[in-house]
């Protein structure tokens, strides 16, 4: 994209505009920062919009605060605090150090230092998304604005502290979210209408099975677990993958499992499986899901997740508590909110074996104690994310944005005034 997209925008943004209105700023993916030298170069403002949650651009724009505190290196890698002169033992240490002592992160907020966003997969690749990360962020400091895809109050403090230290910040540092598909909460609508998820908006790129919504009508309310590792997160390997049906199948509970026909994902499964349980009616396993309907169906009890903030935020809009597992990037970032200021899910004990997954699930969805607790949590916070207020205060952000660009741009301002 560095090198090949920038020439397509640069013509965009210097063609006539003809029949369109001037183009009064761009709005760039801050990990999409490429375009920020083209705008530049044509005179364009340009604007931020981070799509994941707040808290995770906080920890990406404190990459030298990091470093400045050693707990990581110039290179991004996790830096031990241990005496140890074993190499292996020390690099993991450093991984499991947990990370104190900045601001912009809640006390309740468990994050180790190996779970930072950049480090994916091997060292060479890590040290490379590190400079990734390290590139964008110089370039966002040109940035008057981001937008970001979260709600006022996201870290557990209150909602206008949050706004108005948010606004003194340079960039400001605007909540426009949740940006989710319009639709009604499992509480507005029991019962979503079957179909063939062709109406346009699928936001994935898999094919949902819908035959899976049918199979929901049958289950009693709340007791199905439903599973799914988003439509990029790579195999949790063929052992994990076998843990995961035999805990499942375990917990005595009927459950909906979107697992992708790749064979990196479904090597694991035991023989037979998805025929078994489908038969037996206790489970079915389906390559992708119409993961909002699934959600906003009554029958769905829990959801046991990767903690992608897509996915995080339709669950915490249908009111399901969560089951974290989660697998690399921001996804940690997610969890550690999840589990800890919001209350709002567990992450699964101990690791991915079937006696673990057996005994979280039952945790989330027991009907008094520890579930009753989640799942008045996760209600809560719906209300704060996707109720009218929440959606008044994205949109009065959003207008104070188109506001600021309006009036820096007199010919668009004149355009409005003529064609509101």
């Amino acid at each position: 994209m560095e090198h090949h997209m920038p020439a397509h925008l640069e013509r965009m943004l210097t063609s006539p505009p003809r029949s369109r209105p001037p183009v009064a700023c761009v709005v760039v993916d801050v990990l999409a920062s490429w375009a920020v030298p083209v705008a530049t170069r044509c005179g364009v403002p340009a604007v931020g919009f981070w799509p994941a949650m707040l808290a995770s651009y906080r920890i990406v724009a404190a990459i030298p605060e990091l470093i400045e505190k050693g707990l990581i290196s110039e290179s991004g890698t996790p830096i031990s605090s241990s005496d140890s002169s074993d190499g292996d033992d020390e690099q993991q240490d450093a991984g499991d150090q947990m990370i104190r002592g900045l601001k912009i992160l809640p006390a309740q907020v468990e994050l180790r230092a190996g779970e930072l966003p950049w480090l994916v997969g091997d060292s060479a690749t890590q040290r490379s998304r590190f400079a990734f990360w390290l590139q964008n962020l110089h370039r966002a400091r040109s940035f008057r604005w981001v937008l970001v895809n979260s709600f006022p109050g996201e870290a557990g403090v209150a909602a206008g502290d949050d706004v108005h230290r948010l606004a003194r910040q340079s960039p400001q540092v605007l909540p426009v979210g949740p940006a989710l598909l319009p639709g009604g909460t499992k509480h507005q609508q029991q019962q979503p209408p079957c179909g063939n998820n062709n109406d346009g908006k699928n936001p994935s790129m898999w094919r949902a099975d819908s035959t899976c919504i049918g199979w929901l009508d049958a289950q009693r309310a709340g007791s199905v677990v439903y599973v799914s590792f988003g439509s990029w997160v790579g195999s949790i390997g063929p052992d994990k993958v076998r843990e995961l049906a035999l805990g499942l199948e375990a917990t005595g509970r009927p459950f909906l499992w979107a697992l992708k026909r790749d064979p990196s994902w479904r090597a694991g499964l035991p023989e037979d499986f998805a025929e078994r349980v489908a038969a037996a009616g206790r489970g079915k396993v389906v390559d992708w899901a119409p993961q909002e309907d699934v959600l906003r169906h009554g029958a769905v009890g829990c959801y046991l997740t990767h903690c992608g903030w897509n996915s995080t935020l339709e669950a915490i809009r249908h009111g399901v508590p969560l089951l974290c597992y989660p697998v690399s990037g921001d996804q940690f970032i997610n969890c550690a909110y999840i589990t800890g200021p919001w209350g709002i899910g567990l992450r699964l004990a101990g690791g991915m074996t079937w006696g673990d997954v057996s005994g979280s699930i039952g945790r989330v969805m027991d009907d008094a104690g520890e579930g009753r607790r989640l799942r008045e949590k996760v209600r809560a916070l719906r209300e704060r994310v996707v109720a009218a207020e929440a959606r008044r205060a994205a949109d009065r952000n959003v207008g104070s944005f188109v506001d600021e660009v309006r009036r820096e741009h007199p010919l668009l301002m004149q355009i409005y005034c003529h064609h509101p």
